[in-house]
């Protein structure tokens, strides 16, 4: 009787202290979410795959975020996604209420730029999630006459970018510097749609980075009607179903120019990320990613994906977060190297470059 007394009282003492205790984790995350209106700050144009990218991953977070807040868009499109990279770090609140998607290079930009972290610094950002890892591609609209790398080496070919920054000009400058390719970079453009209208007009022969899926999603009769040539792929491995297109660590002639291609091509994990600003509350953090995680194998977001021809390939935040840090805290050798690669007109000497000269011979 006396052990069914003390059971009943350690009960009763559970449930009160369970009635008074402070408001559950989720119950925090739902109060600071419930009613308000989250902003969605896209680095690019309108139209472009990371612009639709962006808008359909958040508009079904909400729904799995405590408190379901209104996704808010809003595209500040500059310097290949630099403008908005600089907002999120010095402009905007650090407690949630703000989203952002930008360019993938941008942890590289920094590491390229040691007065960059002034602006900004990726590996103080919270990244939620990437909904899809994929290779970027340089795309050639065909009427120009271009068809693989090796044209490339033989005449001038016109590539439009967003900027002097973004992945499109940053990787053919570098195959001019370190290979001697002869591609030509008009920067400036807002983003993908102008791109790909610039291109139709035959203003440029093509772009200096894309995607396959996001040509599928806002161009699909620029494959159906067999318009654009695909010469070159950046990532970590070969994307199979592009089995003729080089990878640009296949034209690598040496460990050094290997490495600077491996760094340049690191950015196809980070693909189109979801992230936040730095000094986020953990609590809202770990709500956020787990409702990228959660978005990402719900089948209304597939299904909307799919109609959208938007492929999903997830990687979550923590690892996308990992990603990051690597990138920024690369080997002093490697980025002697990179800052050599970006720069025009600047030789590419490996001997010149690197404090440790076994880099430079390996072939």
């Amino acid at each position: 009787m006396k052990s069914l007394t003390q059971f009943s009282l350690a009960l009763a003492g559970l449930f009160s202290a369970t009635l008074f205790a402070s408001p559950s984790r989720a119950d925090a995350v739902e109060d600071f979410y419930k009613g308000r209106q989250v902003r969605v700050i896209i680095g690019f144009g309108a139209g472009g795959g990371y612009d639709l990218s962006a808008r359909l991953v958040a508009k079904n977070m909400a729904r799995f975020i405590a408190g379901h807040p209104t996704m808010v868009p809003q595209n500040m499109p500059g310097a290949g996604a630099t403008v908005a990279a600089q907002f999120m770090m010095q402009g905007a609140p650090r407690d949630g209420s703000v989203l952002a998607t930008l360019g993938q290079n941008i942890p590289f930009d920094q590491v390229m730029d040691p007065n960059r972290g002034e602006t900004y610094d990726g590996a103080k950002m919270n990244w939620i999630g990437n909904a899809n890892e994929e290779n970027n591609v340089i795309q050639i609209w065909r009427e120009s006459g271009v068809t693989s790398i090796d044209d490339a080496f033989r005449r001038e070919i016109i590539l439009g970018a967003t900027s002097v920054n973004g992945a499109d000009a940053l990787y053919p400058q570098v195959l001019n510097n370190v290979l001697g390719t002869k591609f030509k970079i008009i920067g400036g453009f807002p983003g993908g749609a102008d791109l790909n209208l610039a291109m139709e007009r035959r203003e440029i022969d093509g772009r200096g980075s894309n995607t396959m899926s996001s040509i599928r999603a806002t161009s699909p009769q620029y494959v159906s009607e067999n318009k654009i040539a695909i010469i070159l792929q950046m990532g970590v491995v070969k994307d199979p179903s592009l089995p003729g297109v080089p990878l640009i660590t296949d034209l690598g002639r040496s460990a050094a120019e290997r490495s600077v291609f491996e760094l340049i091509s690191a950015g196809a994990r980070i693909g189109r990320p979801i992230l936040t600003t730095p000094d986020v509350p953990e609590v809202r953090l770990k709500a956020l990613r787990d409702a990228f995680d959660a978005t990402m194998k719900d089948q209304t977001f597939l299904a909307e994906a799919k109609q959208a021809r938007l492929d999903i390939n997830p990687i979550p935040g923590v690892e996308v977060q990992k990603i990051v840090e690597n990138i920024v805290r690369a080997s002093p050798d490697v980025v002697a190297l990179a800052r050599a690669a970006v720069v025009p007109g600047k030789a590419f000497d490996c001997a010149l470059i690197a404090t440790d000269q076994s880099i430079c011979a390996i072939k």
